[in-house]
């Protein structure tokens, strides 16, 4: 019987190493690559893969095993494991959680300008996966606690991915750096199995799926895919797109599974730079629109 070490050696070896990789990449994926390369010659760190969702084929891949800054994507992770203990009857739907002074943290999310005191767990999941809210995070963390999220982490065999705090108005140095980090290949691969129904199972699979699905970020890759970011749960000009962003000072990051007429594909992309001007930001989402273009054309 094959060892959990041995398992995940299996499940990534199908990726392909080294800075660029997928054999029409040029042919296919020539504008990003272009994009990305320039960002790169300009000093912005990036990361990016790209892979057939039927085939699991690389389409495309730019350092994709290196560990990045991920922002908000490592809520991902939390909701698996939140999704995981609902399927597991350890915490209900509709349980009740309250906020406290302690979970408050600013930026985005919606819950800390609302009244309610309190939301069911799934409410407060949807609000993460719809609005990637701080407060909701906070709170679903302390329910489910942060040790069970990398628990759940090492047992889906990711070992460059993971959420390693709370979400903090300001990093002190006793906090960790980031609140997630993650490597392209890993995301990937999570994305591929949660479309598959295979992170965990099917039920905590789709649920995960269900909320991310009313994420409302459309700004960096999935700018390019010209859907309504309020609503684009329903097919729409044959594409049908989940995904998650990060976003944090110097770093953008996406992850996403985006279904088109012709071809189904899971992208990761992560960029990491100066954040000192502009024009150097609106560089960072051109490239990642770019990338996105190349996706489009792909799957329609």
């Amino acid at each position: 019987m094959p060892t959990q070490e041995s398992s995940r050696r299996a499940r990534h070896s199908s990726a392909q190493r080294g800075r660029h990789t997928g054999a029409e990449s040029s042919e296919n994926f020539g504008r990003g690559f272009r994009a990305l390369g320039d960002l790169a010659m300009d000093g912005v760190q990036v990361s990016a893969r790209a892979t057939d969702l039927a085939s699991g084929r690389v389409l495309f891949s730019v350092d994709d095993h290196v560990v990045m800054p991920t922002a908000s994507i490592g809520k991902v992770l939390l909701l698996v494991e939140v999704a995981a203990k609902l399927r597991a009857a350890d915490l209900g739907a509709l349980t009740i959680l309250d906020r406290t002074v302690s979970d408050s943290v600013g930026e985005s999310g919606i819950w800390q300008h609302l009244q309610a005191p309190s939301l069911p767990v799934a409410d407060l999941a949807a609000l993460v996966g719809g609005t990637s809210d701080n407060l909701a995070t906070n709170v679903l963390i302390r329910a489910v606690g942060l040790d069970s999220v990398r628990a759940r982490t090492e047992q889906l065999g990711l070992t460059r991915t993971a959420l390693l705090d709370l979400v903090r108005d300001h990093r002190g140095p006793d906090d960790a750096p980031q609140l997630s980090v993650g490597s392209a290949k890993e995301l990937t691969w999570l994305f591929t199995a949660l479309a598959r129904g295979e992170v965990v199972d099917a039920e905590t699979s789709e649920r995960v799926l269900a909320w991310l699905s009313l994420n409302a970020d459309l700004s960096m890759v999935a700018g390019a895919f010209g859907l309504d970011p309020l609503a684009h749960r329903q097919s729409d000009h044959g594409l049908l797109l989940v995904n998650k962003t990060g976003t944090d000072a110097g770093v953008r990051s996406e992850v996403g599974v985006l279904r088109g007429p012709r071809a189904g594909v899971v992208y990761a992309v992560s960029m990491h730079f100066a954040d000192t001007l502009l024009s150097s930001r609106l560089a960072v989402l051109d490239g990642m629109r770019a990338v996105g273009l190349d996706l489009l054309e792909y799957v329609h």
